[in-house]
């Protein structure tokens, strides 16, 4: 693992110092992305060319993206996370928004369905000492192995041609997901559950988003 020499921890400073420009103001969600090294969650090669780049998405393995850090940002200050709270993660991806999370103190369960990418991804929060539980699925419906379990904030990093009701129905009362819904364009919605049935939902419209397609089923091509 390439160590976090001063060069990378100034990119990190001047990359918050850009996300507030840009209107990040929760300093939980900037103290987070400033500790953590982004580099670790990548290939090496792509260190000195724009990985701290905050209007940048990169590519990783299974044709998926780590999020452009505007949009790991963006997305985890909308979550208004208070520490100790239960998350569930859709699409764990290289494991960077997890991290964060679990640096902002949340207990996160996370799935990935590309299983190359939730076996990588597993090992290498583990060995970083994150503790996020790591599942493999598609999460339409909640994580199978959590039966019953409800969550405080769900966020959802692939975009769903609508809003998945099972995925409400693991969201406690009072909680909140943020997801990018839509076929071809879509929007990222804060949702507040004010109650079990969607008149009880609140929908907040926060604007344009581009992201990989929420798939179902699991892919074990290697």
């Amino acid at each position: 693992m390439t160590p976090d020499i001063p060069k990378y921890q100034a990119w990190r400073r001047r990359m918050v110092d850009q996300l507030r420009e840009r209107g990040i103001t929760d300093e939980t969600v900037l103290a987070a992305m400033e500790k953590l090294p982004r580099h670790w969650f990548v290939s090496d090669t792509l260190l000195d060319t724009f990985l701290y780049d905050i209007d940048r998405a990169i590519e990783i393995d299974c044709e998926q993206t780590i999020s452009k850090p505007y949009t790991v940002a963006w997305q985890t200050q909308l979550l208004s996370l208070q520490p100790l709270m239960t998350v569930l993660e859709v699409g764990t991806g290289s494991g960077y928004q997890t991290a964060i999370l679990c640096e902002m103190s949340a207990r996160v369960h996370t799935v990935e369905r590309q299983h190359t990418l939730y076996r990588k991804t597993k090992a290498l929060l583990a060995s970083l000492n994150y503790h996020a539980k790591c599942f493999l699925g598609d999460s339409f419906n909640g994580v199978p192995e959590m039966a019953d379990f409800i969550y405080d904030r769900i966020l959802v990093t692939c975009g769903a041609p609508n809003i998945p009701t099972g995925l409400m129905k693991v969201l406690k009362v009072g909680g909140i997901m943020v997801i990018p819904v839509g076929i071809g364009e879509q929007r990222m919605l804060r949702i507040y559950k004010d109650g079990d049935t969607p008149e009880q939902w609140r929908i907040e419209d926060h604007g344009d988003a581009k992201f990989v397609p929420m798939l179902q089923g699991r892919n074990f091509e290697k």
